[in-house]
């Protein structure tokens, strides 16, 4: 059993995350014993989407105060109604877990009103892993449990890839055909990392610009990928606005782009190490409860910056580059930053994947493993 960084909370919470992240697992280990209604399970959501009022019934009958798990609550998203009268009443706490926020808004459902904090399940993170594993076959494979712990991570990212992205999409209504939206999969997948021209996408999968609209709706929704938004520094100053698109696991992303019977192509490299970092970012944040913006920066001219985070101390550069030796020129980037956030700015990081720490331009390059270990022992970001 690998331990994750998500701790528990004391009350109530929503637990959001991509399928196979580790959700189930992880409420089996804290809270175990506790009455548990599986969703997943067509007679279980069937009988209480017919009947909500047979799940307060029956929670009547439990204590005050105790706790109940609803796992993938977004198939019946009419009991939050009867969670909320129990909440009330009975002071009893609930665990909801969901792949997917979409079907909860559209079904207007009731969302609690603040009773229940949120919680996010991310894949595998560097600091829950106990052996050391090469770069390449950490970007290859990606961070989801069973692609770190199974024999063959191909069969089941190829299973993940074509059953759920695919298939169990368009079960749960997002999609009304399947054909174009796994077009679209393609083309997103190989746009990772990278600002995104919708148009373009739509051309590419053959689809209509709104219907792509639509589709990278889903992507975020169903949480399997996230828009990283531009950092405005002054008005005035000539940068890119348009967020860019990274998908949530390095080893998805090669699935779906028809790619993961290669080794890692230098070309991809770059991007993979920027999402495989990016996830490791997103994680330790959200796990820390650090609400800390995060975004890129990037000019008109091509100067940029992968990752800024704000922090109470100041403005963090980060710059990213999967090669084994560190140019100077990859500073400029960093260095145009820190000269136009002046007194905002803190700290400037590069991170490659060389094996030793250097001071170039004033700027702390680390390598990786050196750079996470730093993140997760909080002397990073703090």
């Amino acid at each position: 059993m690998l331990s994750r960084r998500l701790r528990p909370p004391e009350t109530s919470f929503l637990l959001l995350g991509a399928r196979g992240t580790g959700k189930t697992t992880w409420i089996q280990e804290h809270f175990a014993g506790v009455t548990h209604y599986d969703l997943l399970l067509a007679s279980e959501s069937l009988r209480l989407a017919r009947e909500p009022s047979a799940f307060r019934a029956e929670c009547l009958a439990l204590d005050d105060g105790a706790w109940v798990v609803l796992d993938e609550i977004q198939r019946v998203p009419a009991l939050l109604d009867e969670v909320q009268h129990l909440m009330t009443k009975k002071r009893q706490r609930f665990v909801l877990s969901g792949s997917s926020a979409r079907k909860l808004r559209r079904s207007g459902a009731n969302l609690l009103a603040g009773r229940a904090e949120v919680r996010h399940m991310f894949p595998l993170v560097s600091a829950e892993l106990d052996a050391d594993v090469e770069l390449d076959e950490l970007l290859a494979t990606g961070m989801l449990p069973l692609a770190r712990t199974r024999a063959r991570p191909a069969a089941f990212l190829r299973s993940y890839a074509e059953v759920y992205l695919r298939e169990e999409i368009q079960a749960e209504a997002l999609v009304r055909q399947i054909g174009p939206f796994h077009r679209f999969l393609e083309v997103a997948a190989r746009l990772n990392g990278q600002t995104v021209n919708v148009a373009g996408v739509a051309r590419d999968a053959g689809i209509a610009r709104q219907t792509a609209q639509e589709f990278f709706s889903i992507l975020v929704d169903t949480l399997l990928a996230n828009w990283l938004p531009a950092w405005k520094l002054k008005p005035g100053v000539k940068q890119v606005a348009h967020p860019k698109l990274y998908l949530f696991d390095t080893g998805v992303v090669r699935h779906l782009a028809g790619v993961a019977h290669h080794r890692v192509h230098p070309e991809e490299r770059g991007f993979l190490f920027e999402t495989f970092l990016l996830h490791e970012l997103r994680a330790c944040l959200h796990y820390g409860e650090l609400e800390f913006p995060l975004s890129y920066w990037r000019t008109h001219d091509g100067v940029e910056v992968d990752f800024v985070v704000d922090t109470p101390d100041g403005l963090v550069g980060i710059e990213a580059k999967a090669a084994e030796r560190w140019d100077s020129r990859w500073n400029h980037g960093l260095r145009r930053f820190r000269e136009l956030a002046g007194k905002s700015f803190a700290k400037a990081y590069g991170v490659y994947t060389g094996a030793r720490a250097m001071v170039s331009d004033d700027i702390h390059v680390l390598p990786w493993r050196d750079f996470l270990t730093r993140l997760w022992d909080g002397r990073l970001l703090r």
